[in-house]
């Protein structure tokens, strides 16, 4: 082969090497950031009721009462299970209690008769009761209390008072919206 037609040979030769050598020099692909969709909680321990309104054998008013239920952790507000005391009145009382927004206190909106020792049995069955957000149910816990003949609470707002609750920590939620225009909500006189 000639000098003149090796020259051009020559120069593919070195564009092609250089193209190979740029191409083992660039770097690996990142590895994807994408996040697993399963949430991993450590275990935990079960929660502990830590205080109560009414307290353990303390005496209240007839009437409205808001029983009031304070956990040591962060709890599931769909957990929960209370049931009536051993030898204790079972108490008349919304169904549902609602978590406050500290995510760890229950409050549940009852009425209670005067002159009657009323109790209430926090998780009487583990499964399915007051657990925190690892769904650890918390320790079975029994709270009784007296009812005097005093002059009746009759609204729900002495009754938070008496709770030491604030305003927006009522025991009951509104429902939400009905869809636009499914219902119309009819107007108060």
């Amino acid at each position: 082969m000639s000098r003149r037609r090796s020259v051009p040979v020559l120069i593919a030769f070195a564009v092609l090497a250089a193209v190979g050598a740029h191409a083992q020099t660039k770097p690996a692909p990142e590895a994807s950031n994408t996040v697993s969709p399963v949430l991993i909680l450590p275990p935990t321990l079960p929660p502990n009721l830590v205080s109560t309104y009414p307290a353990q054998d303390q005496t209240v008013p007839p009437g409205v009462l808001i029983l009031k239920a304070a956990f040591d952790q962060q709890m599931s507000p769909s957990a929960w299970n209370y049931a009536p005391a051993p030898g204790a009145e079972p108490m008349d009382c919304v169904k549902t209690p609602r978590l406050l927004g500290d995510q760890k206190t229950f409050v549940l909106l009852c009425r209670v008769l005067a002159n009657r020792t009323y109790g209430v049995t926090f998780n009487a069955e583990r499964n399915g009761g007051f657990a925190n957000l690892g769904e650890n149910p918390a320790h079975t816990a029994v709270l009784t209390f007296k009812v005097d003949a005093d002059a009746p609470v009759t609204t729900v707002r002495r009754a938070m008072e008496a709770a030491k609750l604030q305003a927006d920590q009522m025991p009951v939620q509104d429902a939400p919206m009905a869809v636009a225009g499914a219902m119309k909500q009819p107007s108060l006189p």
